[in-house]
């Protein structure tokens, strides 16, 4: 088997939740060696976050998202002997990823500052809420504030005016996501940089920094005009007709990024005059007189059911899409085809089912080849072929709760 990008590189994760864990997850999937520590008799929050539960074991769906491919070991920080058997572990390790508090580390002698004199050649990768400085540095940051804080919210939900107008947070942990990939994209610079330099680096994430960051269009469109953005519901600010539209039986994601779908749309839908009418001939028009042109369209989109739309619509190049619950977008031809659902073997419940990671080399996905790992289920296996542990002494630690 083709070694896989970041064979040879190994990781010590203190993270936990998602933002962390995502990025971990990442890096294993790309050949990492992950080892994350949890502390024994509880691990990671999320392994409690259910129902849903795995069945046949005590996992929650949540902690299954996010830690295929780790090696779980458990060891008490809060202890004297288990600090001490982290520091040991740092050693060996190229990367560390952490997202405790602002400074909370340091009593543990874990913060970069002092690692960095003893190794400095770590790469120390910090996620927090709000950053490792600033007015807001020492708060606890979740995604859900986190998405009001940073202004999604104001852009995402039902416009005021409407039946249910309202702000409305994404369905996932939107902030946490983008910022693990942020994560472990630095990650792999800081890697690279490193080859050239030989020092490691203190890379600083912020949940805030990030939603701030990806707000994308929507910033440029403020920072450009001056002008807030509103909610538009399922519309685009910058492009019309660009949103959902109910059908005969459900509804259709109508997607027209230029003028000339617009113009072939039309001819499908039976009215060309619209395509050359000049108040809708443009993007720039059809933005301008939005609330014009949307009233003529929604009762022709009515006529017709989803698949007859899809169909027609595909068949002229006019980007189009059904809006899919879950059942259906593992059911869908194309992601079955892509291989989006993963199944591993799973040590309690025989097998569990995982979404690939979708970064494929030379057409193949990207995946870590184990499980989430049961909690403590590497702890003998590190402690004995990076500690140097006997099976004596693991039993002493195990006993004083040092190791689980």
């Amino acid at each position: 088997m083709t070694a896989k990008p970041l064979q040879g590189i190994r990781v010590l994760d203190l993270s936990r939740i998602l933002a962390g864990p995502w990025c971990t997850q990442q890096l294993a999937d790309l050949g990492a060696e992950v080892i994350k520590i949890e502390k024994p008799g509880s691990g990671d929050d999320t392994r409690s976050w259910g129902p849903p539960w795995l069945e046949g074991s005590q996992e929650a769906a949540y902690y299954l998202s996010a830690n295929r491919g780790k090696q779980s070991v458990a060891i008490d920080l809060a202890q004297p002997e288990g600090q001490k058997l982290i520091h040991q572990l740092v050693q060996q390790c190229d990367v560390l990823v952490e997202n405790f508090k602002v400074g909370g580390l340091k009593k543990y002698g874990l913060d970069y500052a002092s690692l960095k004199q003893k190794k400095p050649d770590l790469i120390y990768c910090s996620i927090t809420g709000f950053g490792q400085d600033g007015p807001y540095a020492h708060r606890a940051g979740y995604d859900f504030m986190i998405q009001g804080m940073g202004g999604v919210m104001s852009l995402t939900g039902v416009p005021d005016g409407e039946a249910g107008a309202g702000p409305m947070k994404i369905g996932v942990a939107f902030a946490d996501i983008f910022t693990g990939l942020y994560a472990s994209n630095a990650i792999l610079a800081a890697l690279y940089q490193r080859q050239q330099t030989s020092v490691g680096t203190h890379i600083d994430l912020s949940l805030l920094d990030v939603q701030v960051g990806v707000l994308a269009n929507q910033a440029l469109n403020y920072l450009t005009s001056g002008d807030v953005p509103q909610r538009l519901g399922n519309a685009h600010p910058n492009i019309v007709p660009y949103q959902a539209f109910a059908t005969a039986d459900g509804h259709l994601i109508l997607a027209v990024g230029n003028d000339g779908q617009f113009q072939r749309f039309c001819q499908v839908a039976g009215c060309p005059e619209l395509a050359a009418d000049e108040r809708f001939a443009s993007n720039r028009q059809r933005v301008a007189n939005r609330n014009t042109l949307l009233p003529l369209l929604e009762p022709l989109l009515q006529q017709r059911s989803t698949d007859d739309w899809l169909k027609a619509l595909e068949a002229v190049g006019v980007p189009c899409g059904p809006i899919n619950r879950l059942d259906q977008v593992f059911a869908d031809p194309q992601v079955q085809h892509r291989g989006l659902q993963l199944t591993l073997p799973h040590p309690q419940a025989g097998e569990v089912k995982l979404v690939s990671n979708p970064v494929r080399f030379d057409g193949k996905a990207l995946n870590a080849e184990t499980a989430p790992p049961l909690l403590g289920e590497h702890t003998t296996d590190v402690a004995s072929r990076l500690l140097g542990l006997t099976a004596e002494e693991q039993e002493v630690l195990k006993n004083q709760g040092v190791l689980g």
